[in-house]
C-alpha cells in the first residue's frame, strides 16, 4: 500500500516547515543567583552555548548590585536558584504575569520541592528540584524546554544539542497518540494505514530536524523511496484484528501507538549514533521486516 500522492506533497511541505522552524530566532534569559551552586552555573554555561547566530542569551546575576528586569521578548526564562532571594521571587512573578515560560532550577533533595514552590509562589511544574546536577540539566531542563516552549522546539534543538533528544521524544509521543487514535476510530479496513505511514514519515522528519539533518526535497524523496509501501507494523495490525475481531479497534489502536513508539525510539538511537536520514529509514524498514517475519 503506497503513500498517496497527496500525502507525499504534504510530507514535502512538512520538511520545508520544519526547516523554517529550526531557523527561527530564539532568546533565552538566564538569571543566576549570586550563591547558586557552581556546578549548575558551569552546566548552564556549557549547555546554553548557541550554535547559530539565530539564538541569543540574555544573562544576569540576581543578588548583585543591579536590579534585574524581565526581558518580555524572551522565549523562556531560566533561573539557577541559590538562597531564593526576593529579587528571584519578583522576577519569577513578573514572568508569570507576562506569560513568559519560566523555570527555577534548585539543587536539593526532591523532598524539598513543595517547600521551594511555597517559598517562591512559582508553579510546581516549573520548579525543578534535584540533587543530581547532570539529571537536572540534561534531562529535566531539556524536557521542560521541549514541553513549555513548543513553538521554538526545533530552533532550540538546532542551537542547543542537549535539548535534541527531548524534542525528538516529544515528536514521537505526539505521533504515537495520533496513530493510536487513527487505529481506534478507523472503520474502513486498511484505510487508516496510509495515514499512519504518512504520520510516521513526518515523525522521522521531525526527529531528523531535531538532530540537524538536511531536509531538502531531494533528501525527502530519498526517504520516501526507502520507505516505499510503508512499515511492517501495519501487517501485524491486520493479523491481530483477524485474531480478535470483536476487539479489533482496540488492538489496532494499541499497535498504532506501540509500533510508532518503538519506531521513534529506534530512530532516535540511530540518529544519536550518527546515522543520516536515509540510512535510518533503511534500518527501520529492515528491522520491521524482520519483526513481521518472526
Amino acid at each position: 500500500m503506497k503513500v498517496k500522492r497527496a500525502d507525499v506533497a504534504d510530507i514535502v511541505k512538512s520538511g520545508a516547515r520544519l526547516d523554517a522552524e529550526r531557523s527561527q530566532d530564539v532568546l533565552i534569559q538566564v538569571v543566576v543567583e549570586v550563591d547558586a551552586p557552581e556546578a549548575v552555573v558551569e552546566g548552564l554555561r556549557e549547555r546554553l552555548r548557541p550554535e547559530t547566530a539565530r539564538a541569543r542569551l540574555s544573562i544576569g546575576v540576581a543578588g548583585a548590585d543591579e536590579t534585574l528586569v524581565l526581558d518580555r521578548a524572551a522565549d523562556a526564562l531560566v533561573v539557577a536558584g541559590g538562597s531564593l532571594g526576593a529579587e528571584t521571587t519578583r522576577l519569577l512573578a513578573q514572568a508569570r504575569e507576562a506569560f513568559v515560560p519560566a523555570v527555577l532550577l534548585v539543587v536539593a533533595p526532591q523532598e524539598q520541592h513543595a517547600a521551594v514552590t511555597d517559598a517562591t509562589g512559582h508553579a510546581s511544574a516549573d520548579v525543578l528540584v534535584d540533587e543530581d546536577v547532570e539529571r537536572l540539566l540534561s534531562k529535566r531542563l531539556a524536557g521542560w524546554l521541549a514541553d513549555e516552549v513548543p513553538s521554538k522546539r526545533m530552533a532550540l534543538a538546532r542551537n542547543f544539542p542537549f535539548v535534541r533528544r527531548s524534542v525528538a521524544e516529544a515528536a514521537v509521543r505526539a505521533t504515537a497518540w495520533q496513530n493510536a487514535l487513527i487505529g481506534t476510530v478507523g472503520f474502513i479496513p486498511g484505510a487508516d494505514m496510509p495515514v499512519m505511514t504518512a504520520n510516521q514519515i513526518k515523525m522521522l522528519l521531525q526527529i531528523a530536524a531535531a538532530y540537524g539533518e538536511p531536509l531538502g526535497t531531494e533528501r525527502i524523496k530519498e526517504l520516501l523511496a526507502v520507505v516505499g509501501g510503508g512499515f511492517a507494523f501495519r501487517t501485524l495490525a491486520r493479523q491481530a484484528v483477524g485474531v480478535v475481531p470483536v476487539l479489533g479497534w482496540a488492538v489496532k489502536g494499541g499497535i498504532g501507538y506501540s509500533g510508532t513508539l518503538a519506531m521513534g525510539k529506534a530512530a532516535i538511537a540511530y540518529f544519536e549514533a550518527g546515522a543520516d536520514l536515509p540510512s535510518v529509514a533503511r534500518r527501520l524498514r529492515a528491522a520491521s521486516g524482520s519483526a513481521s517475519r518472526g
